[in-house]
């Protein structure tokens, strides 16, 4: 009888015992551990990208006030900003560090080359030199792209207003991506017997203006993931409604702030891609393993209101084709 107990007593301490390191190792996952957000601006589409990333790390076990921090700073479309917020991140010294956009990625991966980055929202990574390629990095750098395939684009334009000929695009030639986007579209088109016709805006409060200058001079405009023009898309809307252009979008959330049709990445599952790779860090493996990568989970939002306000009639097959359709 005596040993029968004394069995159980230990059966019970080596359960308790394992219970606890059960425990232990579930509160350690997300102990101690600072992740710090930054993001050029504050608008639809990376600000989805945060929300994402953020409700990723939570399902993976990483909950802010348990163990966890997370902070987020918005450099207000100020670069200068930016650069400020990349300093004051470094000197923190977090497990990793989030930077959304280009103009908010390239100053943190020049300000520190230990501190793992992971960057979102960038549409070319290579162009912007946070990484010379898609394979392993080998740095402190790895992330999340949404490049859009430049004939895809065209496609959606042709099939919106199938006669244009010139297209119109609003676009800050300060930032890498926008740049990078208008080069590719550009080939495209020309190869197509199309022309595209630039306007450019350094800031988000020119973005009007250069709408504005393209009037009379283009049949339809396009706009890329600019973040001057995200910022402030209804100004851009506003002109394209007020001179009956079709607006075309390659974010989808800009589609029912004006713009007729886009075919874009989910950017929340984006910001859910990266919170895994995030994750996949916090958990041990080096950025430079992990290589650079691009979201094909491609939508259809298509906004009919727009379109008559535009002047433009959508064939129902277009219509039904959409993801998400605007009411």
């Amino acid at each position: 009888m005596f040993t029968m107990a004394k069995s159980l007593r230990n059966l019970c301490t080596v359960s308790v015992a394992l219970s606890l390191s059960a425990v232990c190792a579930t509160a350690a996952l997300a102990a101690d551990k600072t992740v710090l957000v930054t993001s050029i601006v504050e608008h639809p589409a990376l600000d989805a990208i945060r929300d994402g990333a953020k409700d990723e790390l939570k399902a993976e076990g990483y909950e802010p006030g348990k163990g966890f921090k997370w902070e987020f700073q918005s450099a207000q479309g100020n670069a200068g900003t930016a650069g400020q917020i990349a300093k004051k991140f470094v000197g923190d010294n977090p497990d990793v560090i989030i930077a959304i956009a280009t103009p908010s990625a390239q100053p943190m991966v020049a300000a520190t080359k230990t501190i793992p980055i992971v960057y979102s929202g960038i549409a070319d990574p290579i162009a912007a030199q946070l990484v010379k390629d898609w394979g392993p990095s080998g740095t402190n750098v790895t992330g999340l792209s949404h490049m859009l395939d430049p004939v895809k684009q065209v496609e959606i334009i042709k099939k919106v207003v199938p006669n244009a000929k010139r297209v119109g695009i609003v676009y800050n030639p300060g930032e890498a991506n926008s740049v990078s986007a208008l080069n590719n579209i550009k080939g495209v088109l020309e190869k197509q017997g199309m022309t595209l016709v630039e306007a450019s805006a350094p800031r988000s409060v020119d973005v009007a203006s250069a709408a504005k200058s393209l009037v009379g001079k283009i049949d339809v405009m396009y706009t890329t993931t600019d973040n001057n023009v995200v910022a402030t898309f209804e100004s851009l809307a506003k002109v394209c409604n007020e001179a009956k252009i079709p607006l075309i979008a390659s974010d989808t959330g800009s589609v029912k702030r004006g713009a007729i049709a886009a075919l874009g990445v989910n950017f929340y599952d984006l910001g859910r891609q990266t919170g895994k790779v995030v994750a996949r860090i916090l958990k041990g493996e080096k950025p430079g393993d992990i290589p650079s990568s691009t979201s094909k989970n491609l939508e259809l939002y298509v906004n009919p209101a727009a379109a008559q306000k535009q002047g433009v009639t959508l064939s129902p097959a277009f219509i039904k084709s959409a993801t998400k359709v605007i009411d």
